[in-house]
């Protein structure tokens, strides 16, 4: 029974998403434990890339072939998102349960990547309902600050009982573990309420209201930082382990980019209310890329840390600032739309980088990879600022209505008696010749 009080019926939506959310992060990070000591991470590099480099590339066609199609067709359902969401917990806790057999299988690869691109459909989908669960468009972007601090901490909890269990037994407990959790975060997707009512198809209108400039600048901003974050998140798995490092290092660097993500959910909405969303987005690539350029001297310990907690820091703060100007200068009918469209290209661009590291791992080294991940971020920060400060659009791009005209003035009216000049008095009050 939906209960007729206002403030119950408005919170109970996004609590319901945050639920279903936080058990999908928590699977997913009981998967990526499990996987810390399997086949995945013990073969030769070699070996390992050329498998990873296959499947990364199976994970780009869902999104470019399937997208464009299946996208529509659930955006006009009332039930799709949701049932989306809960495809993807349900089809992970399928894939868990079928690696517990295959842990020391070459047909572990599939399955783990399979695992990733239903993961990517589930936060296309979750990007989707945001809009559609919060109480007001104006705390949209408060609502997707929550939802990246619950992935954080979510992300925290699964991690930690999975170590456990991977030292005491082995990694099958820990994936049983996750399909458990996926299983149950399946279940609290279908209570996400639906929508209104379906979404009609878009129209050309539409899609020229999310071409502002502001949009599609910071658009391309956010895709070159997620695309780094790809890059840099299979550079260091494949360099670190092609080097030798110990597991316990491995953990650290994770830690440190857990740390990072954290600080850059507690820290934007502070700086939000002190300067635009721009000036945020922009150093979330700048800052990062002068990191990098000292990570690529150092080329040590010390370098790999500083970099993955930086741009993870960059990563969290800038997905928040793209949020906030995404509602600010977007039309409000369309949000839903824009922020699956625009998830579904930051999961492309992810993979994108990912792909450019894995094929770059015979030619390149950590401290060139960092010196490239430097001049990317670097370069797409400057022209970032640059394109908008050329076009004079630094701040919200609202638009302006033209003021409306006032009263047309009336015609002169006409006398029918001449009127006389008036006398010529000049010098008289002062007794001078003019």
């Amino acid at each position: 029974m939906v209960s007729r009080d206002p403030r119950t019926y408005t919170l109970n939506p996004f609590g319901r998403l945050a639920a279903a959310h936080a058990c999908s992060v928590v699977g997913d990070a009981c998967l990526t434990v499990s996987l810390a000591g399997s086949i995945f991470f013990t073969q030769q590099v070699g070996e390992s890339r050329t498998q990873v480099l296959l499947y990364l590339l199976l994970t780009v066609a869902p999104f470019a072939v399937v997208g464009p199609v299946i996208g529509p067709a659930l955006d006009r359902s009332r039930a799709g998102r949701r049932t989306l969401m809960a495809i993807g917990c349900f089809g992970r806790a399928l894939v868990c349960f079928l690696m517990v057999g295959q842990l020391d299988s070459v047909l572990l690869f599939p399955l783990a990547f399979v695992a990733l691109v239903l993961a990517k459909g589930h936060a296309v989908a979750k990007s989707a309902l945001v809009p559609a669960v919060v109480a007001d468009e104006a705390v949209l972007v408060e609502a997707n600050s929550r939802l990246s601090l619950i992935s954080v901490v979510a992300a925290v909890v699964g991690g930690l009982p999975a170590a456990a269990l991977v030292a005491i037994l082995n990694a099958r407990p820990s994936l049983l573990l996750a399909a458990a959790v996926f299983v149950v975060g399946g279940l609290l997707s279908f209570r996400i309420p639906a929508a209104a009512k379906p979404t009609a198809a878009e129209t050309s209108e539409e899609r020229s209201e999310l071409a502002v400039p502001s949009i599609v600048f910071a658009g391309t901003a956010m895709a070159v930082l997620r695309g780094g974050v790809g890059f840099l998140t299979f550079l260091l798995a494949f360099l670190l382990k092609q080097a030798g490092q110990p597991a316990w290092f491995f953990g650290l660097v994770l830690v440190a980019s857990a740390v990072g993500g954290f600080l850059g959910v507690i820290v934007t909405p502070w700086l939000r209310r002190r300067v635009n969303e721009e000036t945020i987005l922009a150093s979330s690539l700048i800052v990062p890329a002068i990191v990098a350029l000292f990570a690529a001297r150092d080329g040590g310990r010390l370098g790999a840390i500083s970099i993955a907690f930086v741009v993870a820091v960059g990563a969290s703060a800038g997905r928040i600032a793209f949020d906030s100007l995404l509602h600010r200068d977007g039309p409000k009918h369309l949000h839903g739309r824009a922020f699956a469209r625009f998830e579904t290209r930051f999961q492309l661009a992810w993979v994108a980088g990912a792909l450019v590291s894995v094929a770059l791992l015979d030619v390149i080294t950590k401290r060139s990879g960092f010196f490239l991940l430097a001049l990317v971020l670097g370069f797409a920060g400057l022209s970032y600022v640059g394109g908008l400060r050329a076009r004079h659009e630094w701040g919200p791009q609202r638009p302006v209505s033209p003021p409306s005209p006032g009263p047309e003035p009336l015609p002169p009216t006409r006398t029918t008696e001449p009127v006389p000049d008036p006398p010529d008095n000049r010098g008289a009050e002062t007794g001078r010749d003019w």
